[in-house]
């Protein structure tokens, strides 16, 4: 199955083969993260949560549940979300006098409890996360790890004196996003979101929208600033040092776990199976013996000597010693997992005292003295981590057409690729976007400045923004 071909069959085969995730459970829209899969996502969770932790969030978890009437709280929150929350009504026979939803997002469920914990300005900021699924009901089609009724992300949520601090914490969101996600090797557009399609409640929205070979795009994180909206209807209040009493200004933030492995996935594998960046490997090194009869015990002997050198330097390897395989059967196995480097130990190896070492990304071989295989191995690492940023980044490149017209544009969205348009921020020049290339406006750009150097690509008046324009999950 070729991945730029027929990228969802090509998809669908990865996360079955690789035992990523199992979309078979009997109610649509769920899935069971296999053993492989759920490995990923806590290294991935590990790097997150350990920048969070360094920027001084702190871990909480709060229920799932959420009352009615807290939910309803916010206007225009419960617009954006109530035809996709999940009721609950009954608890047996017995009606609950007061009905419940799962979680869609958690503002509403922290909300009324930051309204209790904040007092003074001594309280602030307060900075919270926590790591959980997420329930809401898609009309869409669903889509394994893309688009689901249940999904795992992390989500962080902060409270602020004012407008300037909460505006210093939707940066610090982004650099650590940023960081995250760069260390995954993932390519993405930084963008902030047209006022029409932001977070409900949100005063802005930017998001991460990281590219698929589908010319569809994933959006991966999105940081809010949310003002006082929420401060107001749940009167999260505080007590300045000169007395007077103030709403908090809060910001949110959500990393989309199961949609960041979905791009991990899309952008780095390859049509031989998974590859994966080495530091959320759950095997990072593949020893393979090729025996023969006649020297089965003394290279069996070795390999075990080669993993015990390779073990005790840190690394995350394994011996697979099987006899139910043949050599080639087991490269062929452990690439379909993505595992970043090989390690061969036959009779030759084990006479001269040496390995034969394979990366991941290019299944190029190299043979290297035992004693200088950790080092070559850690080599290694580093080169597939570049080297998987490195095309990534040049792929995001490539995809990204300029449209001057909505011929070109169309001709872009259906070549599957990301249009850049110039465009006068208008509602109707924006759902005429829409209704011409089957694309959306995803927003303009916030880490470079861009100058529109044409007219609406629309109605021909002068252009405000330069925006990106693509099919979504």
């Amino acid at each position: 199955m070729k991945k730029f071909e027929n990228f969802s069959e090509w998809f669908d085969e990865i996360l079955f083969n690789a035992e990523i995730l199992d979309n078979r459970y009997p109610v649509k829209g769920f899935a069971v993260y296999k053993a492989w899969g759920s490995r990923i996502i806590k290294r991935i969770l590990e790097i997150l949560e350990r920048k969070l932790e360094e920027t001084g969030h702190v871990p909480m978890l709060f229920p799932l549940v959420i009352p009615e009437d807290a939910f309803a709280k916010e206007s225009e929150h419960i617009r954006g979300f109530s035809a996709e929350v999940f009721w609950v009504t009954h608890a047996g026979e017995r009606e609950l006098e007061k009905r419940l939803l799962l979680r869609p997002t958690s503002e509403t469920a922290m909300y009324p409890m930051f309204a209790l914990w904040i007092r003074s300005h001594a309280d602030l900021p307060l900075k919270v996360y926590q790591s959980v699924a997420v329930y809401r009901y898609e009309t869409k089609a669903t889509r394994p790890l893309f688009r689901m009724r249940e999904f795992l992300w992390n989500e962080a949520h902060t409270a602020h004196r004012n407008w300037e601090e909460a505006e210093k914490q939707v940066k610090e969101a982004i650099e650590i996003y940023d960081f995250v996600f760069k260390r995954l090797g993932l390519s993405y557009l930084i963008l902030r979101r047209p006022d029409f399609d932001k977070f409900a409640g949100a005063v802005y929205s930017i998001a991460f929208d990281a590219w698929n070979p589908d010319g569809r795009i994933n959006q991966i994180g999105t940081v809010h600033n949310l003002g006082e909206n929420f401060a107001k209807v749940f009167d999260i209040t505080y007590e300045d040092i000169d007395g007077t009493h103030r709403n908090v200004t809060q910001t949110c933030y959500g990393f989309g776990v199961s949609r960041v492995v979905a791009a991990i996935i899309a952008q780095h594998s390859d049509d031989h199976g998974l590859i994966l960046p080495p530091e959320i490997a759950p095997i990072q090194v593949i020893i393979i013996p090729i025996v023969y009869k006649e020297v089965a015990q003394e290279v069996n002997i070795y390999a075990k000597e080669v993993y015990e050198v390779i073990r005790r330097e840190g690394i995350r390897v394994h011996l697979d010693d099987s006899d139910d395989k043949t050599p080639g059967e087991k490269f062929y196995y452990w690439e379909m997992f993505g595992v970043p480097v090989r390690v061969e130990v036959g009779p030759r190896d084990q006479k001269e005292r040496k390995v034969t070492i394979t990366d991941r990304v290019h299944l190029r071989r190299r043979v290297v003295n035992i004693e200088d295989a950790v080092k070559a191995i850690r080599d290694l690492f580093d080169e597939v981590e570049r080297e998987l940023a490195r095309r990534s980044k040049i792929i995001l490149k490539e995809l990204i057409t300029d449209a001057s017209d909505t011929s070109s544009l169309n001709e872009i969205i259906k070549g599957r690729k990301i249009a850049r348009v110039c465009w006068c921020e208008s509602i109707e020049c924006a759902e005429k976007i829409r209704e011409v290339s089957g694309g959306e406006i995803r927003g303009y750009r916030i880490d470079v400045e861009e100058v529109p150097e044409r007219p609406c690509i629309i109605c021909g008046q002068a252009a405000k923004k330069v925006v990106y324009v693509a099919r979504a999950y």
